[in-house]
């Protein structure tokens, strides 16, 4: 049975979350959706005896991770999880960071059995996916509503279990605290990502300064996003 814990911590460090269950050790590790890579720059960082294959399909992203400093250990490629390009058996962990739920709804079932291919026997499978709820959710709806998103990546990591390919050690529910400085600081962050085009219409800015405004927490504390974290293993 796999342990299911409710939100009793408060944590930004999704590496020692890791770590809880899987030895950090000699891994060859394949992360999907990458971003900017914080995590695996620092996992090769502290552990140079492991290896990340970097996976993202933003080709501004992409580009920008390839204009950062190398990283020895570390090595991009601009793929999506539903087409990995690597041979079956090569990986000992997969990290999906808050990014299952921008695959393609059409396309979540065969990104996790390319998951499933490219790793090997009792390999790990880390999926971090945001929770939908919580004040700074409320007001993230309002211009990117992902319930649906997230509710399918959820039922697709379920669907995966009832293949038989997978068994899962442990569901873990937590709050990740994010901090911004003031709602200027908020907007940046919002509307600057590279994968999406969020520019906000003035009415759009007004209801969500508002709407910021109400549910911000009080100075000094961050909001709490919640997050939930399924590790499956390979059978």
């Amino acid at each position: 049975m796999p342990l299911i814990a409710p939100t009793t911590e408060q944590t930004r460090d999704e590496l020692a979350l890791i770590a809880r269950w899987v030895p950090l050790h000699n891994l060859r590790v394949i992360e999907l959706g990458c971003g900017g890579a914080a995590l695996s720059r620092r996992l090769v960082q502290t552990r140079p005896d492991c290896s990340v294959l970097a996976l993202e399909v933003d080709a501004i992203q992409h580009a920008q991770n390839l204009a950062a400093p190398a990283v020895p250990g570390l090595r991009f490629v601009a793929a999506g999880a539903q087409a990995i390009p690597s041979p079956d058996a090569q990986f000992d962990l997969a990290l999906m960071l808050k990014s299952l739920h921008h695959v393609p709804l059409p396309l979540l079932d065969q990104a996790l059995a390319e998951t499933r291919r490219v790793l090997r026997l009792r390999a790990h499978l880390y999926v971090s996916e945001p929770v939908f709820d919580g004040p700074l959710n409320e007001i993230n709806r309002l211009f990117n509503d992902e319930q649906q998103v997230r509710e399918a990546a959820y039922a697709a990591v379920q669907r995966a279990l009832a293949t038989g390919g997978w068994r899962e050690v442990a569901e873990l529910h937590f709050d990740m605290p994010v901090r911004f400085t003031d709602f200027d600081d908020y907007e940046r962050r919002m509307t600057g990502v590279t994968y999406a085009d969020r520019r906000w219409s003035p009415g759009m800015r007004d209801a969500v300064r508002e709407r910021f405004e109400a549910l911000k927490p009080p100075p000094g504390t961050p909001f709490l996003r919640p997050m939930r974290i399924n590790l499956l293993q390979t059978l």
